[in-house]
């Protein structure tokens, strides 16, 4: 009742206990952008249906645009059944969220799609506090469904939206700090040319606009470029995440995971300045990207 698409790149280590937490599935498909290591021959060996859609190496993954790759893989995946669930290879489905997502498409009223709370771990303890957003929307139905933002695109659902009892659990760090930062490098690379790509498609910043703008989106636009122009926003974050959001409850893990979320902005903020600046120059396929990406 319920089909699962997992997008990859290079996750030889993590599919399998991914896969295996959905061995209650029939129809589950990897979606890859072109991985170099074992992870096509691994998904194919587990019985998952394989969707490769590579990309030239000089590009960064997802070609740079998370969000269309994501769209073209619901426009053409041959998915088996109207509902899909999409996850992580670093992400595992609980025995109480499979129960709820079967029972939720069973019983699906109005609703176009459903909230999952997410539980990210770091050496073992669960980062209740500390983590930045549990809830994301993963169970839909694809054609009511779409992605914008060029790295961590937000989930846009043609209709009502409910929530999920049962937990899926990410780990992010499984394949060790190095990676994490590595990736996370990347990512801070299209999060500096998205807001640069934002600024482009948009009038110029203003503070009432961040309060009293009719549109939805024009408004989120004028906060998110208010929280870009605060002065220390890598402390900002920090000092959200540890304190506001009682990240010392988590213990050693969480103050660690805050330092590397202030860091993650902090690198954000030297990339945008360099844009800024014109000493790195944004992409013509970014820019050219406004109109998807302008909206989070």
């Amino acid at each position: 009742m319920i089909s699962i698409v997992i997008p990859t790149k290079n996750e030889e280590q993590n599919l399998p206990g991914c896969l295996r937490s959905v061995e209650w599935c029939d129809d589950v498909h990897v979606f890859d952008c072109g991985s170099t290591d074992g992870t096509v021959q691994l998904a194919e060996r587990m019985g998952a249906s394989v969707t490769t859609r590579s990309y030239p190496a000089s590009l960064p993954i997802f070609g740079g645009n998370e969000a269309e790759h994501k769209n073209w893989g619901l426009q053409h995946i041959p998915f088996k059944y109207p509902w899909v669930f999409q996850l992580d290879a670093d992400e595992r489905v609980t025995h109480e969220l499979a129960f709820s997502l079967i029972s939720a498409v069973q019983s699906p009223g109005d609703n176009v799609a459903f909230r999952v709370c997410r539980r990210d771990f770091l050496h073992g303890r669960w980062l209740k506090h500390v983590q930045t957003s549990p809830y994301y929307l993963r169970l839909f139905r694809p054609e009511r469904m779409r992605y914008e933002r060029l790295i961590n695109p937000v989930s846009i659902p043609d209709g009502p939206v409910s929530e999920l009892s049962g937990y899926l659990d990410h780990l992010p760090f499984s394949k060790g700090m190095r990676q994490w930062l590595d990736r996370h490098n990347s990512y801070s690379t299209l999060e500096a040319q998205q807001i640069m790509a934002n600024r482009t498609a948009h009038k110029a910043f203003s503070l009432t606009q961040a309060f009293v703008a009719a549109d939805f989106h024009e408004r989120r636009f004028h906060q998110k470029e208010l929280f870009y122009r605060l002065p220390a926003r890598p402390l900002v974050k920090f000092a959200l995440l540890y304190l506001l959001k009682r990240g010392f409850l988590d213990g050693g893990p969480g103050f660690t995971y805050a330092v590397l979320q202030s860091i993650y902005e902090y690198m954000i903020v030297l990339k945008t300045s360099e844009l800024e600046e014109g000493v790195l120059e944004p992409s013509a396929a970014t820019l050219s990207e406004t109109t998807a990406g302008g909206r989070y």
